[in-house]
């Protein structure tokens, strides 16, 4: 995130800028309709040069996109409207007043105000900066996000499960979409449903900027994690959340750190990373909280789901004849990692509506990095 405001630093353009190639000219030459003026070809100016004077009445110069426009022309013709006779050109149309020309200052004046600190810098932010001369930036520092998964039935992902045992999807899945949201991923590895065990790797999680675990958030003999953090002092905002998937997750405060409890099956954690953790970020980034990329789409077949809850269901949104249609992948519970990988999108489906008909307009959610 920009730390800094940046200003141009001169107009820009800076100059009388040509869109086109073409003929630079006084668009009162061709004040005939139907154009068919016969001009006098006076020189030609490249981009990065200029013309050495001013036109006369009935003469234009062959310019280049991106080059000055000469004193007295006010419209540049595409070339494709025009036509070499010896040294004349001749013009098959009229041209309006300021045609093809990007006047000085016409995207932004000397001392605007171009981007605010807290701006994310994508790759138009960075050249806008590179452009006004802004190089090095003033940026935050990212938030360093420790991620911890627990479960006794999990394994490092590089291990060989046994047959009751899982691999650990979720410090990959979440140190990527911690990277996606702003923030700098510091991984801890997974560690077992032990009381003592999860205490201390809790204690070096709180250690960075945010913490984030997954697994151990719902109501079993061995879901450790709230009970973990009341000991160390959390004061919790709320330990379920009304969506589907994802409703056991914890949020809350402890010593000074944000810290959030997401469900540990795959599917959960990352709808519920996406929907809490993320704009948790944009605001420890100096930034106001994205709204939800929420997308209009048709339903391509009706769909029934629990009223008492909203839904984020792994979706397939597709542009047939040039309409957004949207489809619900068939999955099987918050553990199908497979479905998901099928899926671009999570459909949303609004508690208290319990059925979507097909042809109906709704909203999806994109799955970042799939469409």
């Amino acid at each position: 995130m920009l730390a800094e405001e940046i200003l141009a630093d001169r107009p820009y353009p800076p100059f009388n800028r040509s869109t086109r190639d073409g003929y630079a000219l006084c668009s009162a030459d061709l004040a005939r309709e139907d154009g068919g003026q016969d001009l006098r070809l006076a020189g030609e100016v490249r981009a990065g040069q200029s013309f050495d004077r001013a036109l006369r009445p009935g003469e234009c110069v062959a310019i280049m996109t991106g080059a000055p426009v000469p004193e007295g022309a006010d419209a540049v013709v595409m070339r494709e409207y025009a036509q070499v006779n010896g040294s004349s050109i001749v013009i098959g149309r009229s041209a309006a007043l300021g045609e093809n020309i990007v006047r000085r200052g016409g995207e932004a004046r000397e001392g605007q105000l171009l981007l605010l600190p807290g701006a994310r810098l994508g790759y138009a932010e960075l050249a806008l900066a590179a452009q006004v001369g802004k190089t090095p930036l003033s940026v935050h520092s990212l938030p360093r996000l420790a991620i911890l998964s627990t479960g006794d039935e999990v394994v490092a992902h590089y291990e060989t499960p046994a047959l009751f045992q899982i691999r650990n999807s979720n410090s990959l899945s979440l140190a990527y979409l911690a990277t996606l949201a702003g923030a700098g991923p510091v991984a801890l590895g997974n560690v077992s449903d032990d009381h003592a065990i999860l205490r201390k790797a809790m204690e070096r999680g709180l250690a960075e900027d945010v913490l984030v675990l997954s697994g151990g958030v719902s109501m079993g003999k061995y879901d450790l994690v709230e009970e973990v953090l009341a000991e160390l002092g959390a004061e919790f905002f709320f330990d379920a959340v009304a969506i589907r998937p994802g409703r056991p997750a914890v949020f809350g405060y402890c010593q000074g750190k944000p810290v959030f409890g997401l469900p540990g099956n795959p599917l959960s954690t990352m709808v519920t990373f996406e929907l809490l953790v993320t704009p948790a970020l944009d605001i420890l980034n100096g930034a106001a909280p994205r709204p939800l990329a929420l997308l209009g789409a048709k339903m391509a077949a009706a769909t029934e789901h629990n009223p008492a809850l909203a839904h984020f269901l792994p979706a397939k949104l597709s542009w047939d004849n040039d309409e957004p249609m949207v489809k619900e992948i068939p999955w099987h519970g918050s553990g199908d990692i497979v479905a998901l990988t099928l899926a671009n999108c999570f459909l949303y489906v609004p508690q208290g509506q319990p059925r979507l008909a097909a042809g109906e307009w709704v909203k999806v959610l994109p799955r970042r990095g799939a469409i």
